[in-house]
């Protein structure tokens, strides 16, 4: 039992390390079925105990192995130009996020987070079938410079993203390829940066597991759920997302 504790990293308890293992399963259970939130519900339990320091860049390689196995598994239906143009656009918005001098507070960016994202799902919607390129670039860039600062940008890439997806399945596997790439170059420069992994790797690898198990589980679920299911239930999973976001940067709690 010991050697097991050992294992567990020294800012956190036991139990709370075993919760994550399972809430990691759900998570990833709920963004394979509904198509995103996972990631947002994960990171919020997490910040009740693991300091500030560590939160996002552990999330991040936590929720890398999660997208990357919802990519896999949904590959066959994910919009490739898509991708690479969000991709592209991460690529300069990390290094720049990653070296930023003076970092803008955590509630300013949640609460235009949380906006942007309400007026996605019930502000006026814009008629374009499909983002031209340069705001394919731009949207990659500045969701790679948000996820530096507040770990989880899944709300404002899927609200992005949901307009121009034809069904469920393209979204999904879209999305978790793009966010895949973005989880990956944010742990790349935090571990440029000196952050070390080290003492999470066991508690990460696990949750990765866990959210793997979860991924395949949701995908069923994503099969079996009637197009306007999936889209109902998609606004309000957003539309508590976004609320919470909203009311964290008034300092006040929800999820």
């Amino acid at each position: 039992m010991d050697q097991l504790i050992t294992l567990i990293p020294p800012d956190i308890s036991p139990a709370f390390a075993i919760m994550l293992i399972v809430l990691s399963f759900l998570t990833s259970m709920m963004t394979a079925a509904v198509g995103i939130g996972g990631g947002v519900v994960l990171l919020a339990v997490m910040a009740t105990a693991v300091p500030m320091t560590v939160l996002v860049p552990v999330h991040g390689v936590i929720q890398f192995g999660s997208n990357a196995g919802r990519a896999i598994v949904q590959a066959r239906h994910a919009d490739r130009a898509i991708m690479f143009y969000i991709a592209a656009g991460g690529l300069l918005g990390a290094w720049i996020g990653g070296h930023l001098a003076v970092q803008l507070p955590d509630t300013l960016l949640k609460a235009g987070l949380g906006a942007f994202v309400l007026w996605s799902l019930w502000g006026k919607k814009p008629t374009y079938a499909r983002l031209s390129r340069p705001l394919l670039l731009l949207a990659g860039f500045v969701t790679s410079i948000l996820t530096m600062f507040i770990g989880a940008t899944g709300p404002f890439m899927g609200a992005l993203l949901a307009p121009m997806m034809s069904n469920r399945h393209v979204f999904v596997g879209t999305f978790a390829a793009c966010m895949t790439f973005q989880h990956l170059i944010k742990v790349v420069v935090f571990g440029m940066l000196g952050f070390a992994f080290g003492p999470w790797i066991v508690l990460m690898i696990s949750m990765i597991g866990t959210g793997f198990l979860g991924t395949l589980t949701g995908t069923m679920l994503l099969g079996r759920m009637p197009e306007a299911v999936f889209r109902k239930v998609f606004a309000v999973v957003m539309t508590v997302l976004a609320a919470n976001l909203l009311l964290q940067g008034a300092g006040v709690e929800l999820l």
